[in-house]
């Protein structure tokens, strides 16, 4: 009876021994595979930012051309006050105004009280 007892708990602690080595397996496979897909997730992620950075910057250079060339665009500073006093707008807005329509009075007017 005691060699039955001692050979059943040497049966259960291989048993467990075997439990514990399978249950670490699954646990590092699952690791890995969590770890993979965190990964991608990340790099997919840094390809979204880098492409919207991108645009940003596209965009803030073609701004930056687009008021270089308007800057160049000669207006009038009688059309610039007229359009502030009789449309109740600002400086900026007169100017930008103006130098989009290439200094056009009328066609400015126009758009602003469209």
């Amino acid at each position: 009876m005691a060699d039955e007892n001692v050979i059943n708990e040497d049966l259960d602690s291989r048993n467990k021994e075997k439990k514990e080595k399978k249950h670490d397996s699954g646990a590092a496979d699952l690791e890995r595979v969590t770890n993979y897909a965190e990964e991608k997730e990340i790099k997919s992620d840094a390809d979204i930012l880098s492409v919207i950075n991108n645009v940003k910057r596209q965009e803030y250079a073609d701004k930056l051309q687009r008021d270089q060339e308007l800057s160049k665009v000669a207006i009038k500073k009688q059309d610039v006050e007229l359009i502030m006093r009789e449309l109740e707008v600002t400086k900026q807005v007169a100017e930008r105004s103006l130098r989009e329509h290439k200094g056009n009075l009328s066609a400015t007017l126009v758009m602003l009280t469209d």
